[in-house]
C-alpha cells in the first residue's frame, strides 16, 4: 500500500514539474554586442577617381566627357610621355571610374580592402577592364589606400544592329582585395579608460537594463548612464586587459527590453507593418469605395461640299461618379496582434485604404500604438 502511494506520489509531481515548465516562459536576453555600438569603433568611408582602361571599345566618349582625355594626358605626363600640342584623342577603351572603399575599424598599413568601381562617363560596360593606380582619401582629405586590380563585372550584355539585352548593369563592378591600406586611423578606444556604449535606438529603460547587467557582471560601480542613449563604462587601464574585458562585456546578456507599440506606414507603396504590441479598442468603423470614370468621344463637324467651311473637332465628355455604400462594422477590441490583423481583414479594405483607416483609428483613440509614415 505505501508503495502505491509512493508511485501516486512521483507521478504527482511529475505532472506538477511538467505544467511549471510548460507554463513559465524563459526570459528573452540580448548581448551588448547586438544593442549597442563601441564609441570609436566604426569604418570610415573612403573615395578616389581613376581611370579603367584596357575595355574592348566600350570605355567614355570622349567627345562628350573631356574629363576622361584630360586625366589621361595628365597620368601620361606624369609617367614621362608628352602629347604634342592640340593632340585630338580618340578613346574607346578607357573610362572615368570613382573608387569608393570602406575602412573597417583598427585597420593596419599593409591590410587589403574590396573596392566598388562606378563608371563616371558613358561608359557602356566596364567588364574586362584594369583599374589603374588610384588613391583612395578620407573625410580629412588624407590618403588612406591605393587601389589598383583587374574589375569583375557581374552582368552581361549583347548587342547587334539596333537591338541589344543587358542583365545586371555593366557599368560598375568590384575589385576584390583591390586596395591597400597605407595610414591607420587613430582610434579613440585605446587612448580612453572610458568605454561609451552607443544604444542603437534611444530608450532609458534598456539605458537602464544595460547598467545593471554590466554592473551585475562586473562590479556595482562600473557602469553609468548618461542619457537614454549612451552608457559609460570604466575598463581596465592596460590595452590586453582592455581587450578581454571588451570580449566579455560584449556577451553580456541584457533582458530583452518590450518595445513600444508602432505602427509603420510606407506612403509611397502601401505597405503596412506593426509589431506584437498593437492594441485594438472597440470601436465601429464604415468604409466605402468612391470611384470617378472619364469618357472622352471626339465629336467632327464636317462642313458641307463648297461651302468653304472648315472642318470643327470638339470633343464630348462623359463624367460618372460611383460611390460604393459601406457597411458599419464592429470591430471588437483585441489584445493581440492576431486579433487585430483579423478585425481589420474584416474590412476587406485595401492597403492602400487601410491606411486612411488606421489614421482615423489613431485620431479617435481606438488604436493604442503610435503610428509613423515613412
Amino acid at each position: 500500500m505505501k508503495e502505491f502511494n509512493l508511485q501516486r506520489l512521483f507521478l504527482f509531481a511529475a505532472l506538477i514539474a511538467a505544467f511549471w515548465s510548460g507554463s513559465l516562459q524563459p526570459v528573452r536576453a540580448e548581448r551588448i554586442m547586438d544593442l549597442a555600438n563601441i564609441q570609436g569603433v566604426r569604418a570610415n568611408q573612403l573615395m578616389g577617381y581613376g581611370l579603367v582602361v584596357g575595355l574592348d571599345g566600350s570605355g567614355d566618349q570622349t567627345t562628350q566627357t573631356p574629363f576622361t582625355v584630360q586625366s589621361l594626358t595628365n597620368m601620361l605626363s606624369q609617367l614621362g610621355v608628352q602629347l604634342p600640342p592640340g593632340t585630338n584623342l580618340q578613346l574607346k577603351n578607357v573610362a572615368a571610374v570613382m573608387v569608393t572603399a570602406s575602412l573597417p575599424a583598427f585597420a593596419k598599413p599593409g591590410q587589403v580592402l574590396d573596392v566598388t568601381v562606378s563608371s563616371l562617363g558613358n561608359a557602356k560596360s566596364l567588364r574586362g577592364g584594369t583599374l589603374l593606380f588610384t588613391p583612395l582619401k578620407g573625410a580629412d582629405g588624407q590618403i588612406y589606400a591605393m587601389a589598383q586590380g583587374n574589375v569583375i563585372v557581374g552582368g552581361a550584355g549583347a548587342s547587334a544592329g539596333k537591338s541589344s539585352v543587358q542583365i545586371n548593369h555593366l557599368s560598375a563592378g568590384r575589385v576584390p582585395a583591390g586596395a591597400t591600406v597605407e595610414r591607420a586611423v587613430i582610434s579613440p578606444f585605446a587612448q580612453s579608460d572610458i568605454i561609451t556604449l552607443e544604444l542603437q535606438t534611444t530608450d532609458f529603460s534598456t539605458a537602464k537594463r544595460v547598467v545593471d547587467a554590466v554592473n551585475e557582471a562586473f562590479g556595482s560601480t562600473v557602469a553609468q548612464a548618461v542619457d537614454g542613449r549612451v552608457v559609460q563604462v570604466s575598463s581596465p587601464g592596460l590595452s590586453q586587459d582592455r581587450v578581454a574585458f571588451m570580449a566579455r562585456l560584449e556577451n553580456v546578456n541584457v533582458e530583452r527590453v518590450i518595445p513600444p507599440a508602432k505602427v509603420i506606414i510606407n506612403a509611397r507603396t502601401g505597405s503596412v507593418v506593426m509589431n506584437q504590441m498593437v492594441m485594438l479598442e472597440r470601436c465601429a468603423v464604415a468604409h466605402g469605395n468612391l470611384s470617378v470614370s472619364i469618357n472622352s468621344t471626339p465629336v467632327i463637324s464636317q462642313p458641307a461640299p463648297f461651302s468653304q467651311g472648315q472642318t470643327v473637332v470638339t470633343e464630348k465628355a462623359d463624367i460618372q461618379l460611383k460611390q460604393e455604400g459601406g457597411n458599419l462594422v464592429m470591430m471588437e477590441s483585441g489584445a493581440k496582434l492576431s486579433d487585430v490583423v483579423k478585425a481589420l481583414n474584416t474590412l476587406g479594405a485595401t492597403p492602400q485604404d487601410l491606411v486612411a483607416i488606421l489614421q482615423a483609428m489613431k485620431v479617435s483613440g481606438a488604436l493604442r500604438a503610435e503610428l509613423e509614415v515613412i
